[in-house]
């Protein structure tokens, strides 16, 4: 990858509170024009690490590069990025005009340019007709267009978003992360977004970086970290899952067999080397790659009794508890009838979609 198409370049920064350690050397590359999602629980340090991108913290070891100039020393008012924080911290006693255009001003923009701008922006977060109003008349979901609109309206090179959408209801936060993505695409803009809502970093992102425990457990995209976790923790971080304890075993070929210690054996497919025969391991079923059907024809081996059923609109999950392992979950499509196909109680057998058991490292 050029440095031309890198704008963040993060190496093995450490940040420090005092004896708490909220990252352990992280390194990561984010690359020009690109929506790039740090994705982790509380505490995991995704939040620390915007911080010190966008100078608000000091870096206690390593580096930050923006486009190949070296930031780490820099005070935030002098890197060309801006942030969009979860409250929008709008000026009240401003219009909806005069607070896009507030940035602007104090970068010493001529009166034309800064009218043309805010004019543009405006119409491109859909809020031109509320140029006059004031914080207070608008809702939230208009507030928060305005928060952005602010920050991106002076040009930055980066657009920082720390948890922005987490105030909104949920209907309205759908719709805003369709939006956020439009407008990233149509401004060129670099957005690194902060979430712990593994639904967000799926929707919107053309990255996810995972986080944990002040480190990086996998970057990929959306369908490489849904569909090939690193590990339990991404796998189980990221969408609802079934971790099987197996045994692995390799044919000819190195075609790999997961096997349960009563003898159920079925095909699993590994992310990097396959594993030496014999290995113990975890192997990762996504709900929605298992599907019911009879025990007496099951090849899987996997066979067991229903023993839950919720109905969520679209979807049936079923819980089924194992003859051999733990319960899993199945998910199926709702395709519509007065009422699932299955009842507690009843015994099935469960199919595996090709390519949908993965072992994982750990």
């Amino acid at each position: 990858m050029s440095e031309e198409s890198i704008a963040i370049d993060v190496r093995d920064a450490v940040k420090r509170f005092g004896a708490v350690t909220a990252l352990a050397g992280v390194s990561l590359t984010i690359r020009d024009n690109e929506f790039f999602t740090l994705l982790g629980p509380s505490g995991c340090g995704k939040t620390t690490l915007l911080r010190l991108i966008a100078g608000f913290e000091e870096i206690t070891e390593g580096d930050i590069l923006l486009y190949g100039e070296d930031i780490g020393t820099l005070p935030p008012n002098r890197r060309p990025i801006n942030t969009v924080f979860q409250h929008y911290a709008l000026f009240p006693h401003m219009t909806v005009a005069e607070n896009v255009a507030f940035g602007m001003r104090r970068l010493g923009w001529s009166k034309a340019d800064i009218e043309d701008q805010t004019t543009r922006i405006l119409d491109l977060v859909k809020l031109g007709d509320l140029a006059a109003r004031r914080p207070a008349q608008l809702s939230g979901g208009q507030q928060q267009r305005v928060a952005l609109a602010r920050a991106m309206a002076p040009r930055p090179k980066v657009l920082l978003l720390d948890e922005p959408l987490s105030a909104l209801d949920l209907k309205l936060r759908q719709a805003m992360r369709i939006e956020l993505k439009q407008i990233q695409e149509e401004t060129g803009i670099t957005f690194v977004f902060v979430t712990h809502d593994q639904e967000e970093a799926l929707t919107m992102s053309d990255r996810i970086a995972v986080m944990s425990e002040g480190e990086i457990r996998q970057v990929g995209t959306p369908h490489e970290i849904y569909e090939a976790p690193v590990d339990r923790f991404v796998a189980n971080f990221i969408g609802e899952t079934n971790v099987l304890d197996v045994t692995v075993q390799r044919g000819p070929d190195d075609a790999l067999t997961c096997r349960l210690p009563k003898g159920a054996a079925f095909p699993c497919q590994a992310a990097g080397t396959p594993p030496e025969d014999g290995t113990a391991a975890h192997v990762l079923i996504r709900p929605e790659r298992l599907s019911l059907g009879s025990e007496a024809a099951c090849e899987s081996g996997l066979t067991g009794a229903i023993n839950q059923i919720v109905y969520l609109g679209t979807d049936i999950q079923y819980g089924v508890r194992l003859d051999e392992g733990p319960d899993v979950l199945v998910r199926a499509q709702n395709v519509g009838g007065d009422a699932t196909p299955h009842r507690v109680g009843d015994r099935v057998g469960l199919a595996i979609a090709p390519g949908g058991a993965r072992l994982l490292v750990d």
